[in-house]
């Protein structure tokens, strides 16, 4: 994360005072450098980030790494926890958690029952009409 933030600003500032900052040694960012440019893309990798979006547009975005990971292995990809929240992470993919529905309001109380003033009958005519068919 701080290597990537590195490379993005690194015309921008000094790459020392960015690993100074940040806290990181000159000489690992060079060695992250070195290793990002002479990884060749790997396919594989690719195509499990995309049947992670797949997965996560499917599921309406409520998987999470557990769930993913258990749906990445009926895919026919071996992958931990860990490996599915990487995916996860790099795909851009978070869980939107659902609140519970909570119940406002508590029919069994002692206070009284207003009377209905405006004496309105708030029932829909067609419903009349098609229940008295029935």
């Amino acid at each position: 994360m701080k290597y990537s933030f590195i490379t993005q600003h690194k015309n921008t500032f000094p790459v020392r005072l960015m690993c100074q900052v940040l806290g990181v040694d000159r000489s690992c960012y060079y060695h992250y450098r070195r290793q990002m440019d002479t990884r060749p893309p790997d396919p594989e990798h690719e195509e499990m980030l995309e049947w992670v979006q797949r997965v996560d547009d499917a599921s309406d975005h409520t998987y999470g790494s557990r769930r993913m990971k258990r749906a990445l292995n009926c895919l026919g990809y071996p992958v931990s926890r860990n490996k599915a929240r990487n995916l996860m992470r790099e795909a851009g993919v978070q869980v939107r958690h659902r609140k519970k529905f909570k119940v406002t309001t508590n029919s069994n109380h002692k206070q009284p029952v207003y009377d209905n003033l405006l004496q309105r009958h708030l029932m829909c005519p067609s419903l009349i009409r098609s229940t008295q068919r029935m």
